[in-house]
């Protein structure tokens, strides 16, 4: 970002007589490109703004996920709401957010962000160009497919497996999961946040491709979901023998992904910053 440009966006912003401005942002992430990737909201910085201030924010935003931050003693409680709930995981907007902290200077190129969520202290560092977020594993288990699965993929499917967000099903062939057209009022009555669906890619650029559905948080599909490979990671860490990926999200918007796999999912992205500006309190 030029540097102009981001003092004509922030100059003033504070209390201005008895108004407070917060700054918001909107960010791309998952991708070099602006209107690529997963687009994601950034609010800088909550202090007694209630839930439900939140909630509305989000529907407001209208984007799959918004970042609230809130800056505590060793770094950033930060909670991620949809259109319509909050939720415990969110891969993009946490990368949306780092990508802010460090774009606005909050914090240096060479700090790492530590942020305080519902699914225990995540981190971020920048590495040149891309973001690798620390996430903890997902894995998920076996289960028989529910009706409401099998009539909301209309699909033929080769595994079913679960882990305490999401569905995941793996398919035959790329062209399957690229002409899905789920059933969105059949997958809400599934007692879950989603549904991943996944294939080997038949692109040598690329280690697998997936797809991700939550219409019950108001979501039909998400554009690149950096939460859903805390499960995809480890299941193709199993399938094929290696720990390390590039990873290809098939949404209209689409997104790439670079995976390694340990004890936790170590996520890489890349974002850029659409615009910036400031909400009246």
């Amino acid at each position: 970002m030029q540097p102009v440009l981001r003092d004509l966006w922030f100059r003033d912003i504070g209390q201005r007589g008895k108004v407070i401005y917060m700054r918001v942002f909107q960010v791309d992430s998952f991708t070099d490109e602006l209107f690529k990737g997963n687009p994601a909201g950034v609010c800088m910085f909550v202090s007694k703004e209630s839930d439900r201030w939140m909630q509305n924010m989000a529907g407001e935003m209208n984007l799959s996920e918004t970042a609230f931050l809130r800056e505590v003693k060793e770094g950033y409680e930060l909670r991620w709401f949809t259109p319509a709930t909050e939720v415990d995981l969110c891969g993009h907007a946490t990368l949306a957010a780092a990508h802010a902290l460090w774009e606005t200077g909050e914090l240096d190129v060479d700090q790492e962000a530590k942020f305080f969520t519902k699914s225990g202290v995540l981190k971020a560092t920048k590495m040149g160009d891309w973001v690798q977020l620390d996430f903890p594993l997902e894995e998920d288990e076996p289960v028989h497919p529910p009706q409401e699965l099998v009539d909301g993929l209309k699909a033929p499917f080769t595994y079913v497996g679960k882990n305490r967000m999401d569905y995941i099903v793996e398919v035959e062939s790329e062209a399957i999961l690229r002409q899905l057209r789920p059933d969105k009022d059949a997958l809400c009555k599934l007692a879950n946040r989603g549904i991943i669906v996944t294939c080997k890619s038949e692109r040598d650029k690329f280690d697998f491709i997936s797809r991700f559905f939550a219409p019950a948080l108001g979501i039909d599909e998400d554009p690149v979901t950096g939460s859903a490979h805390c499960c995809l990671g480890p299941y193709w860490k199993r399938k094929l023998k290696e720990d390390e990926f590039v990873a290809y999200q098939a949404s209209e918007r689409g997104g790439i992904l670079k995976l390694r796999v340990d004890d936790r999912v170590y996520i890489r992205g890349q974002a850029r910053t659409v615009f910036g500006g400031e909400v009246r309190l």
